[in-house]
């Protein structure tokens, strides 16, 4: 298993949703976060500076099995680019394990529904 967090612009949000659904990753936790670039900008709007350099984001935090990581950094990937910078980045990291609050299961087969 691994953990997968994405940075990506707000503006993408729905586009990369809508992929990592089609790629079947249906469940997925995403918060709101700020960060700095490398840009410093000030902008003045009716006489008061604003400092620019804060760049909302949303991050993703996807675990998915072993064999869903290249498909799930793919769906990112292609949703989330414009081609400009500030496009995010992708980290992937180890997940040990996982388990199941509810039936107690453990390892990889928490992570998706077994089809009857």
């Amino acid at each position: 298993m691994k953990k997968i967090e994405a940075i990506i612009r707000k503006s993408k949000f729905d586009e990369v949703k809508e992929a990592l659904i089609a790629a079947d990753i249906e469940w997925f936790s995403y918060y709101d976060v700020r960060g700095v670039g490398a840009d410093r900008e000030e902008r003045i709007y009716r006489g008061i500076v604003y400092d620019t350099s804060y760049i909302e984001r949303i991050q993703l935090s996807i675990v998915v099995r072993d064999i869903n990581v290249e498909k799930t950094i793919e769906a990112i990937s292609s949703a989330a680019r414009t081609g400009e910078v500030g496009d995010g980045r992708i980290f992937i990291y180890p997940a040990e394990d996982a388990v199941s609050i509810r039936s107690g299961k453990r390892g990889d087969a928490t992570l998706y529904v077994e089809k009857k």
